[in-house]
């Protein structure tokens, strides 16, 4: 008898086997498209089918009750069901779907999933079997991606292979809805990858075509192309020529009128100010009513295009559907209705060639109204879309009628330069920026590790050792240092690089030069060469930096670290192709005092409960250095809506700016003030600062940030990384009131922002009462004869102050790091305020390798000052 133990563990071994070969399976790229275009024509069928047969009951319910009631009812009805259904479970799946896949494959953090094709799914087939006037297309290429999305997660891959398999969906999707793969591969290269690429081909071919077998297996039975158009005739002669072209410039003028008209509505439908599911209603209602004042054949949108290209010349029937299915879109898409522009686009532009055609034949009889339809499709098309091969593509695909080939390209590449002269860019682009999410043209959007380089992130400021250093010397060196390594040169150029293992591994005596103990010709990098290069060679040598040089001259140094804060900068939106792009901030409330000091201080205020005494402590270093005052208060207001439009309360704000006003004119403070609306906090400060050409700014800090990769937070760490002004933060301890501000200890290392916290010293010390300001150096116990140069400089240069009047001590003390030292000293000798202005390499350098300022803050309890000089001084 088998224990249950032997059979526990043949089964685990059985589920390991069949999980391994399922994971084989979808890691290979073939099996992955293929099980891509199998459930996106699947999802493309169901959507056809379920639209499709709502479409149908619909119909046939004005048979019964009068189509004034019913199709109002039922367009209202099912609306709200749809918009209600894509608020409350998945927004992203609002709209065409195609700016949101475009916006995905851009790396731009829009969701797609499971979840969202289901939604997107479902809501398309009640919204289009509502009676709108859109077209199932664009939510087939968004419910594909979604699909693939989902897919991807299933095994660990790389971004740029899950965004290979997100446009294969989409390209599936969209071959699966037209029939037509060639057109699905063509739109993934033209508008969504723009990549041509042996991984972007073979995916998406395989994915297209798989999609559109199955598309017509399960839709049309069988494995031809539309027999319906296949009976259309189309004629072509060279003398139409003239005429195509006419047709093409119409359609790309009426193209870019139309487009021009889908913005003007979603923002007519924003100015109302309702939510999605009344918006949507509100569509359903209105078409409803408008095409039950048409004929009964308006009430089919599937088969008007089919109706439009089949119908004897009718002049009067194609104008009135033109204008009818134009003012319908308009109405149904502005109010974010899950459903594509692809359909509406065929049919007016079926109409359109349908017009030009009967005139055409009127006079001159030398064509076929049947021709210019099917070319105006492509026109309309391709004006819309800004996709001419596509369209192209897509009308050849549906009808594989090679008459109409020169009439197509003709109509369409003409009809997309005149649209795109009159309306320049892609409609997915302006879709996106009306939502706050702008994508650069001119940068690649593989991602942070293809568009940013090892200069963009590099460290410029690097320690380096001599090579004829003694070993003793480099001991002494990473005593002094939380470095693990320094890159050798000679002659400023890199020779080696040292790091603590070859101290621990060396053999050589301590009198022994460097270059004795150091790794000659280290691994290096190029400034240009990308952050995914850098990774690479990082994990490929397993270290933790490389130098960056420049024919052999050293110029930086990288690290892991700077390749995490990037990312995290990336990830909170702060990079230019990441992420929604925030609106510059808006004025609307300032006042100004007379322009008669020598500099402006900035003061940012938000808390009432701080803001008195930073007030204070800036008017008097405004004082001192006949600065005039510019307090600003910030209020955030979300990307989807513009700050110059968007309607904000201010009385608490200027309730503020006015006790600020206060207390500057009591000082006799020149003082400006203002409230900026704004996305984003950190942009509103940096905008400030340069159009009031502001030399400090003064901000308070909260003293500690839980983001992820940030070191002050993410305001704070972009204001000190970006600002080109002198930084002052402060984070007020268990003392707020300024006037106890008595004991003050300043630790000094001698870097390039001592100068600027002795000068701030003497005006913050007047806050208090008698003050006492202590000048420390942190040593290492080791070191028997500490160098005093440091303390003695800046205790001269603070006594050399005219309107000093505290004593002034200057004591070292030893300590295995600085920020041990300096917290044990504050809680032992209990100072009320730690000015933190000069750290071995300069506060911001020192953050962005140790943390040592926000250790020191997070670990004591009193008022830190944190000072950053300028950045281009």
């Amino acid at each position: 008898m088998i224990s249950p133990d032997i059979l526990t563990q043949r089964f685990r071994n059985l589920w390991q086997s069949k999980k391994g070969l399922a994971i084989s399976l979808i890691g290979n790229p073939n099996a992955e498209a293929c099980m891509i275009g199998i459930v996106a024509a699947l999802s493309a069928v169901l959507l056809k089918q379920g639209s499709g047969w709502l479409g149908t009951w619909r119909v046939h319910s004005t048979q019964f009750l009068p189509a004034w009631l019913t199709l109002p009812l039922i367009g209202m009805s099912f609306g709200f069901l749809a918009g209600w259904l894509v608020q409350r479970l998945a927004p992203e799946a609002a709209g065409s779907g195609i700016p949101q896949v475009k916006a995905s494959l851009a790396n731009i953090p829009i969701k797609l999933s499971w979840r969202v094709a289901f939604i997107k799914l479902l809501s398309a087939i009640i919204a289009l079997g509502s009676g709108l006037t859109l077209g199932r297309q664009g939510p087939t290429v968004q419910v594909g991606a979604g699909l693939a999305a989902g897919m991807s997660r299933w095994v660990p891959t790389s971004p740029d292979h899950r965004r290979q398999m997100i446009a294969a969906g989409a390209g599936a999707g969209l071959s699966a809805a037209f029939n037509a793969p060639i057109a699905g591969v063509l739109f993934i290269i033209e508008e969504l990858l723009q990549d041509v690429s042996g991984l972007t081909l073979g995916t998406a071919i395989i994915a297209c075509f798989i999609g559109g077998v199955i598309s017509r297996l399960l839709g049309g039975g069988s494995l031809e192309l539309n027999l319906e158009l296949m009976n259309y005739s189309s004629q072509f002669s060279l003398l139409e020529i003239p005429i195509f072209l006419l047709l093409g410039i119409l359609a790309g003028l009426l193209g870019a009128v139309f487009n021009q008209g889908l913005i003007f509505s979603i923002k007519t439908y924003r100015r109302l100010h309702i939510s999605l599911p009344l918006r949507v209603a509100l569509a359903g209602l209105v078409s409803g009513l408008i095409v039950a004042l048409l004929p009964e054949y308006y009430r089919d949108n599937a088969g008007l295009r089919e109706y439009m290209i089949a119908s004897q010349p009718n002049l009067l029937l194609a104008i009135i559907t033109f204008i009818s299915q134009f003012i319908l879109t308009l109405i149904a898409f502005g109010s974010g209705a899950p459903g594509g522009l692809f359909a509406p686009s065929l049919i007016l532009g079926s109409c359109l060639g349908h017009i030009v055609g009967v005139c055409e034949f009127q006079l001159w009889g030398l064509g076929s109204p049947t021709t210019y339809a099917l070319a105006g499709m492509g026109g309309f098309f391709s004006a819309v879309s800004k996709v001419p091969i596509t369209a192209i593509v897509i009308v050849f695909e549906m009808t594989t009628d090679f008459n109409l080939v020169l009439p197509l390209m003709i109509v369409s590449v003409t009809s997309y330069l005149v649209a795109d002269k009159v309306v320049p860019g892609s409609l997915y682009d302006k879709l996106l920026q009306l939502n706050g999410i702008k994508i650069q043209k001119n940068a690649p959007i593989e991602g942070i590790l293809t568009h940013l380089t090892a200069q963009d992130v590099m460290q410029q400021r690097v320690e380096t050792l001599d090579t004829e250093m003694s070993i003793d010397e480099v001991i002494q060196a990473f005593s002094r240092s939380h470095h693990r390594g320094f890159p050798v040169v000679e002659e400023s150029k890199l020779v080696g690089i040292v790091t603590q293992s070859d101290l621990q591994n060396r053999h050589s005596p301590n009198h022994s030069a460097l270059r004795e103990i150091m790794t000659p010709e280290p691994v290096t990098v190029r400034p240009k060469q990308t952050l995914g290069d850098v990774l690479y060679l990082l994990d490929r040598y397993q270290i933790s930096r490389l130098p960056v040089v420049e024919r052999k001259k050293l110029i930086g140094i990288i690290t892991r670290a700077d390749i995490i804060r990037a990312e995290a900068d990336h990830l909170n939106c702060e990079s230019g192709v990441s992420g929604p792009q925030p609106e510059p901030s808006y004025v609307v409330y300032q006042t100004r005092s007379p322009s008669i000091g020598r500099g402006r201080l900035l003061v940012t205020v938000a808390n009432p409960e701080t803001a008195d005494t930073l007030l204070q402590m800036a008017i008097t270093i405004a004082r001192d250095r006949h600065y005039e005052l510019e307090c600003l208060q910030i209020i955030l207001v979300s990307r989807h809506s513009s700050p110059s439009e968007t309607e904000v309360r201010t009385t608490k704000s200027r309730r503020l700016l006015k006790h600020a006003e206060a207390l500057a004119k009591k000082s006799h403070i020149p003082i400006h003030t203002q409230i900026r609306v704004a996305h984003d906090v950190a942009q509103a400060i940096l905008e400030t600062i340069k159009e009031r050409h502001i030399d400090l700014i003064f901000m308070g800090w909260k003293g500690n940030t839980s983001t992820p990769g940030r070191i002050f937070g993410t305001v704070v760490d972009t204001i000190i990384r970006q600002a080109a002004c002198d930084v002052v933060l402060v984070k007020l301890g268990n003392i707020s009131d300024s006037s106890h501000f008595n004991r003050w200890l300043v630790p000094m290392a001698g870097g390039p922002n001592a100068p600027i916290a002795i000068k701030l010293l003497p005006a913050l010390v007047t806050l208090g009462n008698d003050a006492e300001i202590r000048l420390t150096q942190v040593f290492k116990p080791s070191e028997l004869q500490p160098d005093m140069k440091v303390l003695e400089e800046s205790t001269r240069q603070l006594m050399r102050h005219r309107n000093l009047q505290s004593n002034v001590i200057a004591e070292p003390i030893q300590a295995d790091s600085v920020c041990e030292g300096v917290i044990n000293l504050v809680k032992t000798e209990g100072y009320d305020v730690v000015v933190l202005g000069a750290s071995r390499e300069g506060l911001l350098q020192q953050a962005i390798q140790g943390n040592i300022p926000e250790t020191i803050a997070s670990g004591i309890e009193s008022t830190v000052i944190l000072v950053r000089g300028e950045i281009n001084s």
